[in-house]
């Protein structure tokens, strides 16, 4: 078929569209590389004849600084100081690194066996990986360092931040500590953060530390530096800071805390102090301590072996790890289930000769004698044990378990600390579960006393004693602001308890610290604005024989410390406007009533005066003994307030 003019020229007109077009793309294409040919040759020539030149330029994280904590009247109770450290990258030390560190051994101490660990970590490490040589450098050593690093290839001298501790061993069991990042760290983490990997980086291990660190990490920064085909860095190109961690002010007092840890002395001991309004924790202190500097720096095998082998356990957080048996302080638990059962009411009264008995079995009363006839009140202020016995087998464990979970026992509180123990509040259910057997009479009574299987931490007991006294859920907290940014304060619901039945318990504690015959009559307060209401607890860690009480139980002063019975005090005020709840426990102490009331009693008044407690506020015997007390304290005055990010 022949084509007509008309088909030929529109064809050609098309090819000359498509012409036009292809011809339009090539030299858009050609204009594109000219540019970029034009900034590589001219505006970026430097900067890629470098990397042309070995790769030279290198992309250094910068580690950000590390969030303060504050505590709440703004005082730093962890923050940074300056240190000065060396670093080596096997890949920049040209594959050896011995040859290197002979030459730094000329410069600052490194021993055979340092020598030997650091060797060996460089071999199990990747040759990019910067490991810190030393750490903590004087300003002599680390500038001698500097002016000789053209000779020490991979040699890297850094100056940052690390982390200090400026109250020691007041803050040690709630704050932690933070370290170098180790195997086992990354092992835990699916993804971990590029800035975990650099030498200098100090992870929270333990303790608000640990469970606070996403918000106290901050984002790293990063360097361009150009180094040398030996690795040595020339120059530095850019710098972008790393952003600081959050600044977190915590809920605690550290000059109460201070004074707690000093008036436990060297019990072992925990004490917790909850605002009952706000669940705000003002202190929560374990006795002993330990300095958790130490383990910034790199603890050293003496000082951690004299640790571990410490029969008191100072490692150990007994605010929230330690369950006890809280003994008598249980015994609101049992009254308050009793109450709501209708079982009892206030002017119910049982006989105490001494002792009850159950299935052939006798169950004493701590007083041997027994009380005579008790009703609800009294049997609080003398702690009367048959009391209890008879309620506990009318009321039932199930009814008591369940009223011990509701003030607050045998749940796990939500706080940033480590290991916080849940305890035990039994009941039938519980016992089939762990023991696969049924619970019997025995164990309510056993129960109804805080002994057998009922265990609780301080921090529980502190939480209990508050929500008795308010007749609110309190739920505790430690942190009450992130970056200036007020955290809420929860709003606490309501029991649901009879607000009679609140003032029975609460009446029942008032006579344990001022009726003539309450159990810590001699710990009371005695400015009226300040009364005080308690309960005191004593749980025994050992069976006390037939025999024994035949011929007479042996005195805790004559026991083994490791035997001697546990000291528990619980205790709040001011009566009529609740304000701070208290729990102390004094592991081995004895009594109740002679050791914890009166630590407890005087943390309490440290609270109340918000400073050294009053003399006028304690009984006119005990005054030359507490001045005499404080006198022997070494209490710190706090800087003014640092609130500055810095």
């Amino acid at each position: 078929m022949t084509r007509t003019p008309r088909q030929t020229g529109d064809t050609g007109r098309g090819i000359g569209r498509r012409g036009l077009l292809l011809a339009g793309i090539q030299l858009g294409v050609v204009t594109t590389l000219a540019l970029k040919l034009r900034s590589m040759q001219v505006e970026h020539a430097e900067e890629y004849r470098m990397l042309a030149d070995g790769n030279s330029i290198k992309i250094r994280l910068l580690v950000p600084a590390r969030g303060l904590i504050h505590d709440r009247n703004g005082i730093v109770i962890a923050g940074n100081e300056q240190n000065y450290r060396v670093t080596l990258t096997r890949e920049e030390a040209g594959g050896d690194v011995e040859p290197v560190l002979r030459r730094l051994a000329r410069l600052i101490p490194i021993s055979d066996a340092r020598m030997a660990e650091l060797l060996d970590e460089f071999s199990k490490r990747s040759a990019i990986t910067p490991i810190v040589l030393a750490d903590r450098l004087t300003w002599e050593q680390f500038s001698s360092i500097a002016v000789n690093a053209p000779s020490l290839a991979g040699v890297t001298p850094e100056s940052g931040l690390s982390r200090v501790y400026p109250r020691a061993g007041d803050m040690a069991h709630v704050l932690g500590y933070v370290g170098p990042v180790s195997d086992y760290d990354l092992s835990k983490i699916e993804d971990p953060d590029p800035v975990l990997m650099l030498p200098e980086f100090q992870l929270g291990k333990v303790g608000f530390e640990a469970r606070m660190e996403d918000v106290l990490r901050g984002k790293a920064g990063q360097r361009r530096v150009e180094v040398n085909s030996a690795g040595r860095e020339m120059r530095q190109l850019s710098r972008q800071e790393g952003e600081q961690g959050a600044t977190v002010q915590m809920s605690l007092d550290a000059r109460l805390q201070n004074y707690a840890a000093q008036r436990m002395g060297t019990e072992s001991a925990a004490a917790v102090v909850i605002d009952v309004q706000t669940g705000d924790i003002l202190t929560i202190c374990s006795s002993p301590s330990f300095d958790p500097n130490k383990f910034v720096r790199g603890i050293s095998s003496p000082d951690y072996k004299a640790l571990m082998e410490h029969d008191h356990r100072p490692l150990a957080d007994k605010t929230v790890q330690g369950v006890y048996p809280p003994g008598s302080t249980f015994k609101m638990v049992t009254l308050l289930a009793g109450l709501e059962s209708g079982v009892i009411n206030a002017g119910t009264r049982f006989y105490c000769p001494g002792h009850t008995e159950v299935g052939g079995r006798r169950f004493h009363c701590w007083r041997r004698g027994g009380h005579g006839s008790v009703d609800a009140i009294t049997s609080l202020s003398h702690s009367c044990d048959v009391y209890y016995y008879e309620l506990a087998q009318r009321v039932g464990i199930d009814r008591i378990a369940a009223m011990a979970r509701r003030l607050g026992l045998g749940q796990r509180h939500d706080l940033p600390m480590s290991a916080v123990a849940e305890g035990i509040a039994p009941d039938r259910a519980w016992k089939q579960a762990r023991h696969g057997q049924s619970w019997q009479v025995g164990d309510s009574l056993n129960a109804s006393i805080g002994q057998g299987y009922v265990l609780a931490s301080p921090l529980q007991l502190a939480v209990m004693t508050a929500r008795i006294a308010t007749g609110r859920e309190v739920r505790p907290r430690l942190v009450r602001a992130i970056d200036g940014v007020a955290q809420p304060v929860a709003d606490f619901p309501d029991l649901g308890l009879n607000p009679a039945f609140l003032r029975t318990a609460r009446a029942g504690m008032d006579a344990v610290m001022n009726s003539d015959s309450g159990t810590a009559r001699r710990s009371r307060i005695i400015r009226e604005d300040w009364r005080m209401a308690g309960k005191t607890g004593t749980s025994q860690v050992r069976n006390i024989t037939a025999a024994e009480r035949a011929r007479g139980v042996v005195s805790n002063d004559q026991l083994p410390w490791n035997r001697r019975d546990h000291a528990l005090f619980v205790c709040y005020a001011p009566f009529n406007a609740p304000r701070y709840a208290v729990s102390v426990v004094v592991e081995h102490g004895g009594g109740g009533s002679a050791v914890a009331a009166p630590i407890a009693r005087d943390i309490l008044l440290y609270a109340l005066a918000d400073g050294l407690p009053p003399l006028d506020a304690v009984p006119g015997d005990q005054r030359t003994e507490m001045e005499e007390r404080h006198n022997a304290m070494h209490l710190f005055t706090p800087e003014p307030p640092r609130l500055t990010r810095a």
